[in-house]
């Protein structure tokens, strides 16, 4: 009984581990593309934004500067999406009297402390291409803090006279936060 119990266990640990150690393949006719710069490592988490973009020139500086350009257009989209909810979360959850007038100069606000922010990404990944016409292909990925976006949102908020009346640090966090873990979600 004893041999039949670890032959049964045995069988199931190759079983296991078979499964896990088999690579997927392509369908046919498909071939999978790693694209560099790109995949799980470099998706968005709690406390970070990211995004990954490509430029392609005949010159090489053009295309780090697009492969840039593109990548924080990507990421001004995301932190813009997760503010917004932001905002509207908090605001609802604060019951404001003039809700409107308080959104208007949140979001006024919030679009100056990104376009102030988006100058301190930080490069994660740079990859460089020579395609074979000859151009040059930069894949990029940078990332921003999510906490120093909170904090250069709550100095200017702060600073705020119609809004610093009515704001609440510790809950436009919470509700921040509840945005950024959104973000883990869609992936």
């Amino acid at each position: 009984m004893k041999q039949i119990k670890y032959l049964v266990l045995f069988a199931l640990i190759v079983l296991i581990a078979g499964c896990g150690g088999k690579k997927m393949k392509a369908p046919v006719g498909e071939t999978e593309i790693n694209v560099p710069c790109s995949g799980e490592e470099f998706w968005g988490v709690r406390d970070f934004f990211r995004a990954n973009a490509v430029g392609e020139s005949s010159d090489q500086s053009t295309s780090k500067k697009k492969a840039l350009s593109n990548a924080r257009a990507d990421l001004a989209s995301s932190v813009n999406t997760t503010i917004k909810g932001t905002i509207d979360n908090y605001i609802n959850s604060r019951e404001f009297n003039n809700v409107e007038d308080v959104e208007e100069r949140f979001e006024g606000l919030t679009r100056e402390v990104i376009n102030q922010e988006l100058n301190s990404v930080k490069v994660i990944c740079e990859k460089l291409f020579r395609t074979s016409e000859g151009d040059y292909k930069t894949y990029i990925a940078i990332e921003m803090s999510a906490e120093s976006l909170l904090s250069a949102m709550d100095r200017n908020l702060a600073k705020e006279e119609t809004l610093r009346v009515d704001y609440d640090y510790e809950k436009f966090k919470e509700e921040f936060y509840k945005e950024m873990n959104k973000l883990g979600d869609e992936y």
